[in-house]
This record gives C-alpha cells, sequence and structure tokens, in this order.
C-alpha cells in the first residue's frame, strides 16, 4: 500500500515514548522503516544501539542525546545520524514533548544489555 494514513498507522508506548509506526515491511515498504516516536517531558530512553544506521528528524521539541561521550541538543529542524552498533541515549530533559521522524533500513535490529536482538514492533 503506498499511503498509510496517520489514523490506521498502529501505535505503540512503552511508558516513556509513543511511536506511531508509519513505513514498514508490514506496511508495504521493502527498503526503508520509518515512524513519529514522542518522547515525554523528563523521560529518557535506555541506552540502546542499532545493527544498522538510523536518523531522527526533529520535528519539535528538544532532546538531549548522548553517543560515544558526546551530549548533543538536538532540536526542530536537526537531522541526527546515529552510525550502526553505536550505543546512544536519547533523553528529554524539557517540559515539551519531544517530537521526530525515525528512519531505519529494513532488517535493522535493536539492541539492549541482556535481549537478544529484537526488530522494534513499530519497524516490522
Amino acid at each position: 500500500m503506498p499511503l498509510v494514513k496517520a489514523a490506521d498507522a498502529p501505535v505503540f508506548d512503552n511508558g516513556h515514548a509513543t511511536f506511531v509506526g508509519l513505513a514498514a515491511p508490514s506496511r508495504g515498504s521493502s527498503e526503508n522503516s520509518a515512524w513519529r516516536v514522542t518522547l515525554k517531558p523528563g523521560a529518557a530512553g535506555p541506552p540502546h544501539a542499532l545493527s544498522r544506521e538510523e536518523i531522527f528528524v526533529a520535528l519539535s521539541g528538544r532532546a538531549a542525546v548522548t553517543m560515544d561521550g558526546d551530549t548533543f541538543d538536538v532540536g526542530p529542524g536537526d537531522a541526527l545520524i546515529v552510525p550502526a552498533d553505536t550505543l546512544f541515549t536519547l533523553a528529554n530533559p524539557g517540559p515539551d514533548p519531544f517530537e521526530a521522524v525515525a528512519i531505519l533500513p529494513v532488517g535493522g535490529l535493536g539492541l539492549l544489555a541482556g535481549r537478544e536482538p529484537f526488530t522494534p514492533p513499530w519497524a516490522a
């Protein structure tokens, strides 16, 4: 299907963030998965990596990203490129939600300490 309407996209919530699955193999994409992520105010995701490069395009709010010992301030219009197999943390220290579109090549796996590699459900 060439069009995924926002109202029809699956929504996943893991406590600190909400993910709206836009493009993925289950929704007709064969090359890339894309989703809208909303990181709640004051929330931080766990340190993790992905087996493929991931790109975030910030839409609103601000995020602090820690990667390779550096911290980056990400704001609207910025693009964050996370290389494959690079441990990073995405946090929202501010009072407003941070929203971004994330893109991951199909087949990319999430890598979290203590877990087997897995396909994020919003990218499946």
